[in-house]
């Protein structure tokens, strides 16, 4: 009988009714570059600002999660919600405290500083258009196809791209801009985002996501203020944090064929990057006709997997 099917399943093949599933790449843990890639200047600019250094940031928000249990716990249970290693979820934090923003010394300070949003009107809009209007334009309509709010999402940050991204429509004319910066953040440059520093455009598209694992009410667009709490809430915004590290390893092996989850400085690059969706095509591209090329750490990702020895031993 197993002579039989395996007979039965090699003509099968070679009659074109079934293809073997093609190999997953599992990529190695490790840096790939010897040395760490060059930080970008804003991110220099702003820790001098702040009269303090990358090590004195890295070693601040080391210490916050190797001394609040709450904390490592709140982590250790966003990773089992979303099916991945808690380390992705702290690289990710350590990221972007020791790149972006400056660790406060408790958790408790995230929560008091969630509470400061509350109750306050918030709305997402460009020189008075708000974004709900903006989006339910006809050159958004190749989006309506999409019922799940990543891909949706998705779509209309690729439509703002090449069809409004510094051009004039209609009359009016849009900043050569990122969609998340022009319309989703009508506070000044640099503002705290919580925990994760999660964009408000990142905490819609990965809506769905959160709700099914999570339980947390589906976010809208239309309602500025409980995106904010979403992602300001230490207790709501670590699941988006989570979210996003599960949809950028989901992405790399539906798409490239790639198995980043042993490897949590590409995760961490990958936060910190977003797109994740366009960069798996683009190294899927890359690799179609037998190319082997492998994703590659940032400098953001380079110290994530440059300091696992120290990071690791918390969770």
């Amino acid at each position: 009988m197993r002579t039989f099917l395996a007979t039965l399943g090699t003509t099968l093949c070679l009659l074109g009714f079934f293809q073997p599933a093609a190999a997953m790449t599992r990529v190695p843990p490790g840096n790939r570059h010897a040395e760490q890639p060059p930080i970008p200047g804003a991110s220099v600019r702003r820790t001098r600002a702040g009269k303090t250094t990358f090590d004195d940031k890295y070693e601040k928000i080391r210490d916050l999660l190797a001394t609040d249990e709450a904390l490592r716990s709140k982590i250790r249970e966003t990773a089992r919600a979303y099916g991945i290693d808690p380390i992705h979820i702290a690289g990710a934090l350590v990221g972007e405290h020791t790149y972006n923003v400056d660790a406060y010394d408790r958790l408790q300070s995230y929560y008091v500083k969630a509470a400061a949003y509350a109750g306050n009107s918030f709305q997402f809009a460009y020189d008075g258009e708000k974004v709900d209007d903006f989006v339910a334009r006809s050159e958004f309509s190749t989006c309506a196809r999409y019922r799940d709010s990543y891909h949706l999402w998705t779509c209309r940050e690729e439509v703002w791209e090449k069809t409004f991204r510094g051009k004039t429509v209609g009359g009016k004319s849009y900043p050569d801009n990122r969609f998340s910066a022009v319309f989703f953040q009508p506070f000044y440059a640099g503002q705290t985002f919580g925990l994760g520093q999660v964009n408000p455009l990142t905490a819609l598209k990965l809506s769905d996501l959160v709700h099914q694992r999570s339980g947390i009410d589906r976010l809208d667009e239309k309602d500025a203020a409980s995106v904010y709490d979403a992602i300001m809430d230490p207790d709501k915004s670590l699941a988006f944090v989570g979210a996003a590290i599960r949809q950028s390893i989901d992405d790399y092996k539906e798409i490239a064929g790639m198995d980043i989850s042993g490897n949590p400085g590409i995760t961490a690059t990958l936060y910190n990057l977003g797109n994740t969706l366009q960069r798996a095509e683009a190294l899927a591209a890359r690799n179609r006709g037998g190319g082997n090329a492998l994703p590659e750490e940032n400098y953001y990702g380079w110290l994530i997997n440059d300091k696992l020895n120290e990071l690791r031993p918390l969770f």
